[in-house]
């Protein structure tokens, strides 16, 4: 919780991008100051009325809080496609909410004002519950904060990268990062610089030496001002960077001026280290919902002291992507002119998706919020594990230490061939060249593979970006589409002679299909090779 000695967020002010400096207030948009006044009659909006909104109501059955168990266990793949085919919702803990055109008090959620022209803001009702849930899960370091909701955090970002940046500058990111990252700040001539990476994600060593012996001339361009991260189940390296590590960076920012962006829609979805299947512990996840977000890697608010964290939560994994709802949390200063360029691109986000969430959150309530997301992170983490348990089976599984790069430090699981059913003793048997390599991820949705190109029979040096994308194109011809590792370079190279990369999502395939995929990919693999 606030400390009552906290301090209020410094200004930073100088670090506002010229377009942001020259956005005004919306003049239509500064009349909604008046609106809640008691016995006001408003006349000077082009709004509809309520009457005409064809909608009486909206309502749902939407699941209950502890739908999901905090116990792991073993998925049963085998019945999960016999639920979802005859749709049995005897196994699904239903809850009824209702959002009325008209409330009896205007404090509670209703279409007549979820509907109707809104401010940036978001509606109250939802701005109180999400004030209070990032007090309590990112405990910021300072007094002043505040929130602001948003459509997402690919708007969130635009609007970050618009806010600070100026064409021409540099933004300082990972070197595998989104690729929407780069989309959104590439037509405003806004270009990423790298840092290389480590087990944790972004090396502080390695930000210091760019901030350090950054020059002018050779860069063309000024030292960069912002920095954008996903810190937790990074996209696509599935790095998570703990506490020692925020503090690090952090501390540099201070040092060299810099602002961060902190993109965290996969926070909630940390699930711990990868147990082998044969190792594997069933044990439940805290029950006590403090001790479960204690157990979360914190968020870089909560060593944020003088307002140079700008977070990007979203509703995205955790609700709905369809929903497009999230928020910022950061300094008054630069929530006001976030506030200025979405009150004039995207106003308000969507009225249905909001009243919907809203009603959903105030229906399960804080704590009841927090079950749902500690019941979301063991699906992931039964999702994660069944994968990699698919691994294990269709290849001959080695394990190695990681000695540099994005895994150094960490436990890598290489895949060979697996041998004929006939072959003698392991111990003697030539499994050939390491095929793939990853590290299991400990947070996310992704698994960030290396493949190894050096013993392809047609290498060559320079090649590996057209031996890469053959190998994609014959997974995605025999029935398996992942995404090439290129698309997540961060200078547009593929960053490891002899290597190629690929990411694969284990969130949203039914895990007997997952099963099958493997299975495709083992085949190819072999294929590829023989090549």
């Amino acid at each position: 919780m606030v400390s009552e000695k906290q301090g209020k967020a410094m200004d930073l002010s100088h670090h506002l991008s010229d377009l942001s400096r020259a956005r005004p207030i919306s003049a239509l948009k500064g009349l909604a100051r008046y609106m809640g006044k008691p016995g006001l009659i408003a006349l000077a909006g082009g709004m509809p009325h309520p009457d005409y909104f064809p909608y009486a109501d909206v309502s749902a059955n939407a699941l209950a809080a502890d739908s999901y168990s905090l116990q792991t266990s073993e998925p049963d793949e085998s019945v999960s496609w016999f639920w979802k085919l005859f749709g049995n919702s005897s196994k699904e803990k239903i809850m009824p909410i209702f959002v009325p055109k008209y409330a009896p008090k205007a404090s509670d959620v209703n279409l007549a004002t979820a509907l109707q022209y809104g401010t940036a803001q978001g509606l109250v009702a939802l701005q109180d519950f999400v004030k209070t849930f990032s007090e309590k899960v990112y405990q910021p370091g300072y007094s002043d904060w505040t929130i602001l909701m948003s459509t997402g955090n690919t708007d969130g970002l635009s609007r970050a990268i618009q806010t600070l940046c100026n064409p021409g500058e540099l933004f300082i990111t990972e070197e595998w990062t989104y690729p929407s990252a780069l989309a959104s700040s590439q037509p405003f001539n806004i270009r990423p610089v790298a840092v290389e990476m480590d087990g944790e994600g972004m090396r502080s060593d390695a930000l210091r030496t760019l901030l350090t012996e950054w020059d002018e001339t050779v860069r063309g361009a000024k030292r960069p001002h912002v920095i954008y991260t996903v810190p937790v189940g990074q996209n696509p390296s599935g790095a998570t960077m703990g506490l020692d590590r925020k503090k690090e960076i952090y501390d540099i920012c201070v040092e060299f001026d810099v602002i961060i962006v902190e993109d965290d829609p996969y926070f909630f979805l940390q699930q711990g280290p990868y147990e082998p299947k044969d190792i594997r512990s069933t044990r439940p996840l805290p029950t006590n919902a403090d001790e479960w977000l204690s157990s979360l890697k914190p968020s870089y608010l909560k060593v944020d002291h003088q307002g140079r964290v700008i977070r990007l939560d979203t509703f995205s994994k955790t609700i709905a992507p369809g929903s497009r709802l999230g928020w910022f949390t950061c300094n008054p200063l630069f929530a006001e002119r976030l506030e200025r360029q979405g009150e004039t691109t995207t106003q308000a986000p969507c009225g249905f998706g909001q009243s919907l969430v809203t009603q959903l959150l105030k229906s399960w309530g804080q704590d009841g919020y927090v079950r749902w997301l500690e019941g979301l992170a063991v699906q992931y983490k039964t999702r994660r594990d069944y994968i990699i348990d698919c691994f294990a089976e269709e290849f001959h599984l080695r394990r190695s230490l990681g000695t540099h790069g994005v895994w150094k430090g960490l436990e890598v699981y290489d895949l060979y061939a697996k041998p004929p059913a006939d072959a003698a003793g392991l111990e003697k048997f030539d499994f050939g060249s390491k095929l793939i390599s990853f590290v299991p991820p400990t947070s996310g949705m992704f698994i960030w593979m290396k493949v190894s190109f050096k013993d392809h029979p047609s290498f060559k040096e320079g090649d590996e970006e057209s031996l890469e994308m053959k190998l994609w194109t014959e997974l995605a011809e025999a029935g398996v589409l992942i995404a090439p590792g290129w698309m997540f370079s961060a200078t547009g190279d593929n960053l490891g002679a002899d290597e190629g990369h690929f990411r694969i999502s284990f969130a949203n395939a039914n895990l007997d299909v997952m099963k099958k995929a493997v299975g495709i990919m083992g085949n190819v693999f072999r294929e590829f090779f023989k090549q």
